[in-house]
């Protein structure tokens, strides 16, 4: 499944938008449902990834699995919005394990016998699971882990989404580690220069990313080719 690139026009609207959205407990489901309702008037309906989206945070909320909405998502909601054709979520083993026993082969399918990703058989959209213990990037021990969804989530009525912090970390943790994984960095020197994320906010994060954020922050003082 592919989608043509979001457009810039598009794009900035958005992130105009979400910046006037305080984020709050109250208010992140209005922020994930502007999200979502903003990337479906773009593909004129509700995109394959809004719908399992919503689906997939509905169920586990009802089985009581904690969880929190990670990757493109998250960043969208915390003010940087690009396209995406999965839907990441940060849940426990445990809870991974759960979802599995109740809904294996009720709508979703494994997409390697044992392994983390699934499919929404109805949306033909991959839900890519990050385990909590787990590390991101080369998936070696390293300070920076994936941490428990009830400890890090920003939780609404409808959705729990990964609190700003943790989500660089995670990001700048992976595209440090895995050469495949430079999207990770690129996102944060994005979020950095939509956002306005101050050099400041580098003491909110670990001390194993603070130099690179760092750096980007550096790189993403520039303004747009177009500005």
């Amino acid at each position: 499944m592919r989608h043509r690139p979001l457009e810039r026009a598009f794009v900035q609207r958005l992130a105009c938008y979400l910046l006037t959205v305080t984020l709050r407990g109250e208010a992140l489901d209005r922020r994930v449902d502007a999200v979502l309702d903003f990337l479906g008037s773009y593909f004129m309906q509700k995109s394959p990834v809004h719908r399992a989206a919503e689906e997939i945070s509905q169920l586990l909320d009802e089985a009581g699995i904690d969880y929190a909405i990670a990757g493109a998502l998250s960043l969208a909601v915390h003010g940087f919005v690009r396209a995406t054709e999965d839907v990441d979520i940060i849940v426990t083993r445990e809870g991974l394990d759960r979802f599995k026993r109740e809904w294996l082969g009720r709508g979703y399918v494994e997409l390697r016998p044992g392994g983390k990703p699934i499919r929404d058989t109805a949306n033909n959209v991959k839900i890519d699971f990050l385990l909590a213990g787990e590390f991101p990037g080369d998936g070696k021990p390293k300070p920076v882990a994936i941490p428990e969804p009830a400890k890090v989530a920003i939780a609404g009525e409808r959705y729990r989404v990964v609190s700003l912090p943790v989500l660089v970390e995670m990001k700048l943790a992976s595209g440090m580690t895995a050469p495949h994984r430079m999207q990770d960095l690129t996102d944060v020197m994005r979020l950095v220069h939509i956002v306005k994320l101050g050099r400041d906010f580098a003491e909110q994060l670990d001390p194993y990313v603070r130099a690179k954020y760092l750096e980007l922050w550096q790189l993403a003082q520039h303004a747009d080719d177009d500005e």
